[in-house]
């Protein structure tokens, strides 16, 4: 269409007729004169209309799913990333937790025995030189390491300091074959050396070949000159076999070390021994005995009353049946004694 001025009058006379019609609509309410145009025009066009929704709808779904792929990927990124920071933060909460009770347990045992000590950390496992039995902790000269201290955890002896570094230390094992250390029996005061023997258990020579030694007793170290290697009371085993004596001169035990060499992480180094040996006292507690289960017995007590009934009863039958017995033979030898009588008195006669 042409922009003329009759264009543009038109124009004009329709956006007011439309005007108008939508004031009379919306003053009219359902009672609207153009209601019913607007149904006639809905029963015409809104098949149409459903038909253009039914065959557009997939592609605007489509669209909107692409639209909205990037943000759901960059969600799900988001939530993933969330999980593997838990599972971190829960796996760290976990092993703090059980490195604040091995540090609690080996300050427990420090204090027991009143030893000075420096906290350490097990950061590798073996020598680089060599396949004996070591592990290399965080702490060195500038911590006050020095070699041929002693190195313990909460549970007992773990070893000795061979070599020191400025930040490291390489630590000796006591399962290791060349360690060797001095130890005394818990109570009776038997003295003897250890060796390491790897994932077996210690081999200890007592000197005193007739010792009495039993398994469960337990031994801690008997402690060197001035400390060093080993300072004294520290817990080393417990007994689990004894070899007989056979009249030798010293005896061999066998002992499981309480401390775990494959699960060592926190250690501590005694940089300061005790003034005066703690002898058994760092030892734990021995654990209860079990109570032995009470055995119920039942006991039958024998009533006079009934046995003399019972006594009664037995002697009157028996004398009845006896009674009756010597009846029944009395009639049966007077039977006898009669036919016999009367047949030799009829002998007689005839």
């Amino acid at each position: 269409m042409r922009d003329t001025r009759e264009s543009r009058l038109l124009l004009v006379l329709l956006v007011a007729t439309a005007f108008a019609l939508i004031t009379v609509d919306i003053r009219g309410g359902e009672e609207s004169p153009v209601d019913g145009a607007r149904q006639a025009a809905a029963a015409v066009f809104g098949p149409v209309e459903k038909g253009v929704a039914a065959a557009v709808g997939p592609v605007g779904n489509a669209i909107g799913a692409v639209r909205d792929s990037g943000e759901r990927h960059d969600r799900i990124s988001e939530l993933e990333r969330e999980n593997i920071l838990l599972r971190q933060k829960l796996g760290s909460d976990e092993r703090t937790k059980s490195r604040v009770q091995q540090l609690d347990k080996l300050l427990r045992t420090a204090g027991a025995g009143q030893y000075g000590i420096k906290g350490a950390e097990v950061i590798a496992i073996g020598a680089a030189q060599g396949f004996s039995w070591t592990v290399t902790i965080d702490a060195g000269s500038r911590d006050g390491i020095e070699r041929d201290m002693t190195v313990l955890n909460g549970d007992g002896l773990v070893g000795r300091v061979t070599t020191v570094g400025p930040d490291t230390a390489t630590v000796l094992l006591a399962s290791d074959p060349d360690f060797t250390v001095g130890t005394r029996m818990e109570s009776t005061d038997e003295l003897g050396f250890a060796t390491g023997q790897g994932d077996r258990p210690l081999s200890v020579q007592l000197l005193n070949g007739k010792a009495k030694v039993k398994k469960g007793d337990r031994l801690v170290t008997f402690g060197s000159q001035a400390g060093k290697p080993f300072v004294p009371g520290v817990p080393v085993g417990e007994v689990v076999r004894v070899d007989p004596s056979g009249g030798a001169l010293t005896r061999n035990i066998y002992v499981r070390p309480f401390a775990a060499f494959t699960k060592l992480d926190v250690v501590g180094v005694v940089v300061k021994a005790p003034r005066s040996d703690p002898r058994d006292t760092v030892l734990p507690p021995k654990p209860a005995k079990p109570k032995p289960t009470p055995t119920v017995t039942v006991t039958v007590t024998a009533d006079p009353d009934a046995a003399d009934g019972q006594a009664q009863g037995d002697g009157q039958a028996q004398g009845d049946g006896q009674a009756d017995g010597d009846g029944q033979a009395d009639g049966a030898l007077d039977g006898q004694f009669e036919g016999r009588r009367d047949g030799q008195f009829d002998d007689t006669q005839q």
